[in-house]
């Protein structure tokens, strides 16, 4: 080639790379001064605004929530402009399991989403379902149930309150949380994450919950809630996970939608759709109930969320689910697979390019979907700023937050049994005799859902009950720990720690829910030493007790009350008075599951609590 005809050539080039770039800087400037970036237009205006701006691939990049795990390559975040980003149970960052490698994870993860075209900032999503569960070091809760004893709706909203700026102070503005599904089977894995069986105390705690994590309204200070999981998964046969709710429609809107009436009147701003189905058909598929009953009737002006990749299990053929789950009323879908696996979000984005050129689904449906998501996002401010106050971060797990989950575990226990007024113990008893594996066990204390997605051993920090018991009482008194109860001679009192090993969803799923053979066989060796017996049952639900309770001078459930065992000793050594009611009756033998199917009377009603 000839040195002139080179130059010619470099200097084309030159100049096409010059007018790309001024292009893109005049794009740039645009998007800026669009109305949609102008606080002071109404929400209305802005989400009307950079809709009439957007691509179909824009579009549909809203509507796809990936996990972190699956996410290999971070520029995938700009190129199919994702609106949203979860980690799912066991889904980490890499590096330590620390609130600041969270924020700089999530930070860095929302700078990708700036990157594109519009500058429409990713929103994260978690489970902090008792706490911001996920993070070493944070502050937990009594697990649902143990918050529905309370029967307090301004703890319930303080606890919520706390968990938003936990999680704020990593990065995250979105929590999926309440579960308020009114539980009728305890068979069923997920009963802890319930408030209860009766649908009014489940509303007055959805409502006081979503205020805890929102406020009076979405504004740059809320963390998103997210109810769940539409509807009836508290209500399937035989307690079965992701089952099948088999009821007359008089009764699903009895039983089970008033925490949703209560929920969307608080203004909650997402809702989960549940796995489950309602008389043979997934609620993911179910346009009557999500469109009609949800978005139309009850007048629900937020987004829907599926569960983790349960548009799958609509059908064998994911492109129709895609098709059948969004026509139904879904706006954003959790996919948790990246390239390389079946059903994965390019999958998803390609099917529903597709299914929209085929008019199976129309644009109209692809609009109102992306509406909702940016309304949203507009509502809290996350186009202005989605930074993180450092103080946020700085009081994750602080001695404020932990005296507040120590209040609650103080009023969610219920004390069943208080045989010739063996509680409360005086704190200068000679001899204390601690027995029970589950005594020093944090991970059991704190049950699923705490570090791990199922839980398990000593998984952060806080206070197990034996520690709180040797905290608690005077410096005379001899604190012994016998995790067998072989060791009980001379004890004075016998305090007896017992319960369930962690578990999470179907994997909590139980036809037998006998107290084990071991922990019955440990309170009889308690009662055999002479010394009053304490038991303290650590439970995701009622237990059948058999012997275990007439073995026992006193009984408490415990439920599964978090990181905080001081507010256990505080009520067993009269600092407080046992004030928990139980938020759901309690069977006597396994006839008796189902709350709504009582074969005669129950061991303790729904309401029973006993005080000193």
């Amino acid at each position: 080639m000839k040195l002139k005809t080179k130059i010619l050539t470099a200097l084309g080039i030159g100049c096409y790379w010059a007018m790309m770039m001024n292009f893109f800087s005049a794009q740039a400037k645009e998007t800026d001064t669009a109305p949609y970036m102008d606080p002071s237009e109404s929400v209305e205006a802005r989400v009307t605004d950079l809709l009439s701006r957007m691509t179909l691939d824009e579009k549909i990049g809203q509507m796809v929530q990936a996990d972190l795990c699956c996410v290999s390559n971070r520029a995938d975040i700009a190129k199919y402009g994702f609106g949203s980003m979860l980690s799912g149970g066991d889904s980490k960052p890499t590096g330590p399991n620390t609130p600041e490698n969270w924020l700089q994870t999530v930070n860095d993860l929302k700078s990708w989403a700036l990157k594109t075209r519009l500058k429409i900032p990713l929103i994260y999503g978690i489970d902090a379902v008792h706490g911001h569960n996920d993070v070493v070091g944070t502050t937990l809760f009594p697990h649902h149930i143990g918050m529905g004893a309370t029967h307090d709706p301004a703890l319930a909203e303080e606890a919520e309150r706390i968990t938003a700026s936990e999680v704020a102070g990593t990065g995250i503005r979105w929590v999926f949380a309440p579960c308020i599904a009114v539980v009728q089977d305890e068979r069923w894995g997920r009963t802890y994450e319930s408030y209860g069986q009766d649908p009014a105390l489940v509303s007055e705690m959805a409502a006081a919950s979503v205020k805890g994590f929102q406020g009076d309204e979405l504004s740059p200070h809320s963390v998103l809630a997210c109810a769940k999981h539409f509807i009836g998964d508290g209500g399937t046969q035989n307690g079965i996970d992701q089952g099948n709710a088999v009821c007359d429609e008089a009764t699903l809107r009895r039983l089970y939608l008033p925490p949703y009436e209560a929920a969307i009147r608080a203004g909650v701003g997402s809702i989960m759709v549940s796995y489950s189905s309602w008389n043979g058909l997934k609620m993911h598929a179910n346009k009557y109930l999500l469109t009609d009953v949800l978005k139309g009737e009850l007048g629900f002006k937020g987004f829907l969320v599926s569960d983790w990749a349960a548009i799958d299990e609509i059908s064998p053929d994911y492109k129709y689910d895609v098709e059948t789950s969004i026509n139904a009323g879904l706006d954003m879908i959790m996919i948790p697979y990246g390239p390389g696996h079946p059903n994965n979000y390019v999958e998803f984005i390609n099917d529903l390019k597709d299914l929209v050129a085929e008019r199976k689904v129309s644009p109209a449906r692809i609009d109102d979907a992306v509406s909702r998501i940016l309304r949203i996002k507009f509502q809290m401010g996350l186009f202005e700023n989605d930074g993180t106050d450092p103080s946020l971060t700085a009081q994750i797990g602080s001695t404020e937050h932990r005296q507040i989950a120590r209040e609650c575990v103080r009023e969610s226990l219920v004390l069943l049994k208080n045989k010739r007024h063996a509680l409360p113990l005086a704190k200068d008893l000679k001899h204390i005799t601690v027995v029970g594996e589950a005594a020093n066990d944090l991970g059991v204390q704190c049950g699923g859902w705490t570090v791990s997605w199922q839980g398990s051993g000593q998984v952060t920090r806080g206070t197990t009950i034996l520690q709180a018991v040797r905290d608690i009482v005077s410096p005379q008194t001899q604190v012994r720990f016998s995790p067998d109860g072989r060791n009980l001679a001379g004890a004075d009192a016998v305090i007896a720690v017992v319960g369930e090993p962690p578990y999470a969803e179907g994997l909590g799923d139980r036809t037998n829910l006998d107290l084990s053979a071991g922990d019955s066989a440990l309170i009889a060796r308690a009662k055999a030493s002479g010394a009053p017996v304490i038991t303290i049952l650590l439970s995701g639900r009622p237990l059948i007790l058999g012997r275990a309770l007439g073995s026992s001078d006193a009984f408490i459930a415990a439920w599964l009350p978090g990181t905080e065992g001081e507010g256990i000793a505080d009520v067993l050594f009269g600092d407080a008075k046992p004030t928990g009611k139980l938020p759901r009756e309690w069977p006597k033998n396994d006839r008796q599951f189902a709350a709504n199917a009582m074969h005669g009377r129950p061991l303790f009603r729904d309401g029973y609590g006993l005080t000193y």
